[in-house]
Parts: structure tokens; sequence; C-alpha cells
């Protein structure tokens, strides 16, 4: 919620996150009544989002070798918002045995939340190098990465390679660590936005009790929103991000080629089929359309078998239709004063005698009454949340980053194979919606190798690995310029410019790319163009 004055006037369960946004509590049948308080500016449902070599490649080593800069992020805090992480491994201890994490909030336990929290259980450091004391540590500390992603991501941004003597080092191994296990109650596969929002202000409360610098990786991401920058979500984001020496960094997602985003111009008086298949035991679909408000749409779905809605205007709906042994419900967002823009929602459910959405083909016939502009983007879940051949017949590869990633004020990575130097096909593309660059970077994406649950090292694939390289990487130049004193004001869209400004470009690509944004991750390239700045 974004909210003026006393929002405790409204009477709900309440986590205030900043000065203008909070999360409330509040049980469906009283949303509605929201609207009716002066405090309340706007407010939406939290989205559900899924789940060594490289550095020479990306330039890092010369900047953390004695005859580079010499940097290991010392003095700073990297933050990693995901699965967890495994804080027993080597990797995450200092030399005396204890613990380089400041702090484990894990948000899917039960216990003794951090203040100004409702749930969850925070673990500190000095709890958790007594458990690492004990010859059973998670009788004292019970926390867990069960996934695995957290303690991939952690190690890559800033482990320090000390299982594997020095061998598998991440971008800034002298940067201490905080760790946001981030999930539902009891559910740590997907996470709502508001999970990810209180992460945030969680690790923000953690660096400035510190007055340490912050890098925060975030990688989930949602197709479920405008893809404009516009959401609640991450206009929270956004103004977090100038509250302090901080950088935040998230992934564009795997959509690149999953066949999860259609585009398409409507013309006056034009009739076009959006047509997608639905997958095997798929027990709820939601579809996104957005558009120009000014265009007015009609619109029909038809089931596989034949059975239609027949032609619907967005006045007079009716909550539900039966369709083909599924249960249809059709939501119609009006502009806000954050987006001119408005989307229709289509959500199908099995009915109470099916188990799954009926397979097959679905068609969204659209027709053209009155178009101004025609553009329309439409978006199915992403992959994490569907099952297999769950696609658009006609996808488009362009627009396929993932919330929170066209949030304006993050860094946001794509992924490219490092063996072979070419674009990550999975990779989640650009430009948003509002036609801004991003991608602003890409790293490497493509079998990474980074800590494993339980110890040794694994193989990892995904932009989510990619964004790690760029945490770790403004770890150590926010420890160059503002630790070390060399730049106070290193932190935010300053970070951002010189690593586009510093990005390896090839001269057959004309730049900024809807796919490799400004560049691949170079740096060393950055550090020189910044030392060049500050002292010449």
């Amino acid at each position: 919620m974004k909210y003026n004055g006393d929002i405790s006037v409204l009477g709900y369960p309440t986590e205030i996150l900043s000065e203008t946004y909070a999360i409330l509590n509040v049980p469906e049948r009283d949303i509605a009544s929201l609207n009716g308080f002066a405090e309340v500016e706007y407010f939406e449902l939290p989205k559900r989002l899924s789940l060594s070599q490289f550095m020479d490649e990306t330039c890092v080593s010369a900047v953390q070798s004695a005859r580079g800069v010499h940097l290991g992020g010392d003095g700073v805090l990297v933050a990693v918002l995901d699965s967890g992480i495994d804080y027993r491994l080597e990797d995450f201890r200092n030399a005396d045995g204890t613990s380089r994490i400041l702090a484990i909030w894990d948000q899917t336990q039960s216990g003794l939340p951090p203040p100004g929290f409702l749930y969850g259980t925070e673990y500190t450091n000095a709890q958790i190098n007594e458990a690492l004391k004990s010859p059973d540590p998670l009788s004292a500390v019970p926390h867990q990465d069960f996934v695995g992603h957290g303690t991939a991501v952690a190690g890559i941004a800033a482990g320090n390679g000390r299982a594997s003597g020095g061998a598998d080092t991440g971008v800034a191994p002298g940067a201490s660590i905080a760790a946001v296990k981030l999930g539902e109650r009891d559910n740590a596969r997907f996470a709502r936005a508001t999970e990810i929002m209180r992460g945030i202000k969680y690790v923000y409360d953690l660096a400035r009790a510190r007055n340490m610098p912050l890098a925060v990786n975030i990688s989930y991401g949602t197709n479920d929103g405008s893809h404009d920058g516009k959401s609640l979500f991450e206009t929270y984001i956004d103004d977090m991000a100038e509250k302090w020496k901080s950088v935040i960094v998230v992934p564009t997602g795997n959509e690149g080629d999953a066949g999860h985003h259609c585009q398409y111009t409507l013309s006056q008086g034009e009739t076009a089929d959006i047509i997608f298949t639905v997958g095997a035991s798929l027990s709820d679909l939601t579809v996104n359309l957005w558009k120009n408000f000014a265009d007015i749409f009609n619109f029909e779905i038809i089931a596989p078998n034949g059975t239609t809605t027949g032609t619907m205007r967005y006045i007079g709906l009716p909550p539900v239709i039966h369709l083909d042994g599924a249960l249809l419900r059709i939501g119609y967002k009006q502009p806000n004063h954050y987006n001119q823009d408005n989307a229709v929602v289509l959500r199908l459910e099995p009915d109470k005698n099916r188990g799954e959405i009926p397979k097959g083909l679905w068609t969204l016939r659209l027709g053209g009454e009155y178009i101004v502009e025609g553009k329309l983007d439409v978006w199915l879940p992403t992959a994490e949340e569907v099952s297999a051949g769950t696609v658009f017949l006609a996808p488009s590869a362009a627009t396929t980053l993932t919330l929170p990633s066209c949030a304006d004020k993050v860094i946001s990575v794509g992924g490219y194979d490092a063996e072979v130097g070419t674009f990550a096909p999975f990779s989640g593309r650009g430009l948003t919606r509002d036609l801004r660059v991003k991608p602003d970077i890409t790293a490497p994406a493509v079998n990474v190798r980074s800590c494993r649950p339980g110890g040794g090292y694994g193989r990892f694939t995904g932009t989510s690995v990619a964004a790690p390289f760029v945490t770790g990487s403004a770890a150590l130049m926010m420890q160059w310029g503002i630790v070390m004193g060399n730049d106070p004001f290193l932190y935010g869209q300053r970070i951002k410019a010189f690593l586009r400004k510093g990005a390896k470009r090839d001269k057959k690509t004309a730049y900024p790319d809807e796919k490799w944004g400004y560049g691949t991750l170079c740096l060393k390239a950055a550090m020189d163009f910044l030392t060049d700045y500050v002292f010449k």
C-alpha cells in the first residue's frame, strides 16, 4: 500500500516499509473498504514470484588481484534475497572459522521475527557462530536452503572459496553477508512481492545500523504486471534504491524463449486471434493483457472444444463464466495515478468436477472497435508456474523481462554463455513496455560453478546466476569508493552508469541492445573509467 498520515487508523496488522509504503494483512472481504480511507493512496494485491572460471571473462580477477586494485568487498554488506543459505559452508566463514554472515531472516519459519515484522525467524551472527561450534549446528540454528539457489547465488557474489583452496572464489570474497529466505509460510518455492519488499527493508535496516554500503541481489521474477516498472512493487524498490548507499541488482529472468509473451498491434475494425496451448496438470492459469486505455476492444474466449463466451465488452462482465469444464474469471484494471494504461486479466481454474484446466488450444479473440494506438501485450505466467506446453503459438521474445527487473533504479542483468560467447536464448529481453533500455548489462549465465548446500560445488544456469556477478562487482566498487574514501558517492545510479560504460561490446551489434543491454560485464574497464574521472 502507498499511504499518507497515520496508517494505524485502518485497524489491520501492519508492517511499515517506509514513510509511504506499508504491507497490511486484510481479509479479502474488507479490501474494497480500503478505498474509503483518506490515508490510502493506492494498493495492489501481492504478486507471486517463482524462483573461478568466469572471473577473467568478467574482468573481475584484475580488480581482485594484488597487481590490480586489490579489492575484496571488505566493509560492504552483500544481501541475498533468495531461497536461504547453507551457513555451515567454509566459503561463508572467516579464517578463524567464524561466520561472515551477519544475519539470516528465514521468512518460512515461525519464531522470533526481526523488529517491525510479524513473522519469520531472525538468526544473528552471534547465534550462527554458536551453532558452528556445535557438533549439530542445525539443532541450534535450524535454517536450511533446501533448494540450493540462494547458496549458489551467495557463493558467486561473495563466496571466499575456502572449501576449494581458493579455486572457486566469488566476486567479493571479503564482503559481509546477509541472507533472507523468501517464501510464503511453509513454502520456499514461491515468494510473493510482499516477502521481497519486507526483505529489502530488513537488509536496508541492517546496513544502516552498521553504516555499511549495501549490494542487494534479488533473483526472483514474475510476469504479473505491466512490464513498465510502474507497479507498487517496483516503485517501492526504486524508492528504497535512493535511500542509502546501495545498489539493487535483479536478473531479467529466463523467459526469453519460453513462449510466454505475445505482442500484437490491432487495427480499427480488425479481428485478431491470440492462441495459446494449455499443457497437462494445470490447476490455474492467469493471462495478463495490457493495452492503451484509449483503445476500445471487444473480446471473446474460445475453449479447446469450441465452446465460446461470445463477444464481450468490459462493462457488465459476469463474475464467473463456465467454459468447457473450466471457470473463467475476468478482471478489468482501470488506469491509476501511477500507470495510465489498463489491463484485462483472465484467470482459468478447473470446475469442481475436474482436476485440471482443459488441455489444448485456447483462443483470445480481439476486435478493434475504436483504436488510437492498437498495441497490446499479453503474458502467460513464468515457466516455473505453468506446465510444459503452456505457450503462445506466435510468441514474441521482445519484452520478456520479468518483474522487478523493469524497475528503473535497479541494475537489470541478462545472461550469456561465456564459454562460446553467445547470448543465452532463455535470457529475458527488453526493451521495457515503455521503451526504456533493459537489460542494463549481461553476465555469464550458463554452467556457472558455485557452492552447493551440504558442501562441494555444482554447475548452475540461468540469469539468476548472472546477477550475482554484478552484485559482487558493485560491492567491490563500493569498497573502493565509500569504504576506502576514494568516491563517497559511488552507489546507486553512479555504479550503474560506470558498469554500463565499461561493458565489453562487439562491433557487429548496435548498442544498447534488447538482448545485451550495454554489453557484457567488464569490471576492470569500469574501474579504469572511474579512476580516470575521479583522479584526472
